[in-house]
Formats: C-alpha cells, sequence, structure tokens
C-alpha cells in the first residue's frame, strides 16, 4: 500500500519534505504575540475510544499554546482526573468541574486552578463527577450546562480545551454543546478506527439540534510508529477518510509521555528537546495557522 511508503523524507535538496501523512511538511511559523486576551475559542479533544492520547493531547497542546504567549483554560471533563494529575494537581479537598456544573450560582473562578505552566490554567476533576450525569438528567437545557459555566471566564482567555471522557453520553454532548471546535486524537491502530463514525455521527447531531457552529478543527494521528506497517497503513486510510481534515503534525509513540505524567509536567518542560515536545509545539503552530486558535 502506499502508506508503506510514508514518512518524513526528502528526495532531493530542492523538495519539499513529505510528512507521515504523504502530504508536504510545513515547519508553520511562530505565532505572532496578541495585543490582548479574548474571548477564547473552546475546543473539545474528544474520542469515545480510551488509550488515544486524548489527555496527554490536551495537556500537551495547552502547554504548547501557553508558550507561546496564550491564555489557556484546561477543562479536565472525565471523572478519571488524569489531566489534573498529569499537571501535578491534587483535586482533593478542593472545588471541582463538579461543583460547578451543579451549582449554577458558583463562580467559576473559584474553580480555577493555576497550574505550574506559565499561562496556563485548569478546571480539575474527579471521580465526583461521575455522578454528574444522574444529577444533570433532570435539568432543563441538561446539554448546555457546561456552556453557562464557562461562558463567564471564556474573556479571561484565548483558548479553551475540554479535555472528554472516552463516552459519547452527557457530558460529552455539554462538551460539544459548548464548544467552538473538535479535535479527535485518533490513535494509528486499526480498532480505533472503529468507533470514529459514530464520533462523527454526534458531532453532526450535535451540530444540527445543539450548536449549529460547531465545526471539526483537525483528526490528530497519535501513537504513531512508522517502524510498523500496520501504523503507516492506518494512517493512510485515516487520510483517505477525513482528507484536509487530517493535520499534517503526528505524535509519535515514545516512553517519555507517561515519564512526564509521573512528574505532573507536560513534556514540553519535561523533555523539551525531545521530538514528542517538539511535535507537540508544531501542533500549536498548525492549529494557529488553521485559525483554529488565535
Amino acid at each position: 500500500m502506499a502508506g508503506s511508503k510514508r514518512g518524513a523524507t526528502r528526495a532531493s535538496e530542492d523538495e519539499t519534505p513529505i510528512g507521515p501523512t504523504g502530504r508536504p511538511y510545513h515547519g508553520f511559523p511562530t505565532p505572532p504575540p496578541l495585543d490582548g486576551h479574548g474571548p477564547a475559542r473552546i475546543i473539545a479533544l474528544c474520542n469515545q475510544k480510551g488509550g488515544v492520547g486524548k489527555t496527554t493531547t490536551t495537556i500537551n497542546l495547552a502547554a504548547s499554546l501557553a508558550s507561546y504567549g496564550r491564555k489557556v483554560l484546561a477543562v479536565d471533563f472525565d471523572p478519571q482526573g488524569a489531566l489534573s494529575a498529569g499537571l501535578g494537581i491534587t483535586t482533593h479537598e478542593i472545588p471541582t468541574i463538579y461543583d460547578l456544573l451543579l451549582d449554577s450560582k458558583r463562580d467559576p473562578h473559584d474553580v480555577i486552578v493555576h497550574s505550574r505552566v506559565e499561562n496556563l490554567d485548569v478546571i480539575p476533576a474527579n471521580i465526583d463527577l461521575s455522578a454528574a450525569e444522574v444529577h444533570l438528567v433532570n435539568e432543563v437545557a441538561r446539554e448546555q450546562t457546561l456552556a453557562r459555566a464557562l461562558r463567564k471566564v471564556t474573556g479571561d482567555y484565548d483558548v479553551v480545551l475540554i479535555d472528554c471522557q472516552p463516552s459519547l453520553g452527557l457530558l460529552t454532548v455539554n462538551a460539544l454543546t459548548a464548544s467552538h471546535g473538535v479535535v479527535i486524537p485518533l490513535e494509528c491502530e486499526f480498532f480505533a478506527l472503529r468507533g470514529v463514525a459514530m464520533l462523527i455521527e454526534t458531532i453532526d447531531k450535535v451540530r444540527d439540534r445543539l450548536n449549529p457552529t460547531i465545526t471539526l478543527d483537525g483528526v490528530l494521528a497519535t501513537m504513531y510508529d512508522a517502524r510498523t506497517l500496520h501504523s503507516r497503513e492506518v494512517l493512510e486510510r485515516v487520510v483517505d477518510a477525513f482528507g484536509d481534515d487530517v493535520l499534517e503534525t503526528v505524535i509519535g509513540r515514545t516512553v517519555k509521555f507517561p515519564d512526564a505524567s509521573v512528574s505532573g509536567m507536560p513534556i514540553t518542560e519535561f523533555a523539551p528537546e525531545h521530538a514528542a515536545a517538539q511535535a507537540y509545539l508544531r501542533l500549536a503552530r498548525e492549529l494557529v495557522a488553521r485559525g483554529a486558535v488565535a
């Protein structure tokens, strides 16, 4: 298959290098500084399959955008609380996104935690969030609960990234209803492809019924291993299915990600010279170049 030929290569000195997606591999310029901050564009990182790199991408994309001077709010919207833990935030005995969803009068500024990364704030989550769907089911306009809460803080940030749980339930619908765009992290593995059609269908339903302006900002290939034919063929199928919606940046598989998570740091700070850190910085530049982020 043609996918087996893909890789970051250069045929001659005069040719543009070809990236893993089979398209020209652009460098993307460093984003210029902003004159001011806000209102934020809200992006949900969503895939109902677990283990595809949603949380890793949210953490490292947020840190990368923050390093380019963007004010970023990362919303942990998964009861596992992995984003909070991955940024070294202890969620015991502090208010979380769960409290914000259940108390419409609570000021969301009281729930925001400043991370160790400059320009990056977090609304944390813990296991309490698993009970939120039960509490919200009888609420009026329950799909818009998160949107109402975030509306009060978007003026303070340039981008809000929502780390969704691996499910297409009410919490994920809330995230999609609140968002301007969606990034789908997709593991370069065959079974990761199977549920994407259902996710796209859910996004289409949300666009039709709840949030007519939501767009697909991109499909991000993660856990890519150029040494394996399987990874290359899966990436080829993703490009065939989604075309230009597939982001040029591809995130490789590396043991540095769990090492960084244990340290409570994004990889851009844990190992800033590592190829994975450079890939997330490139992803941030690509999303700015695409207009998904200011």
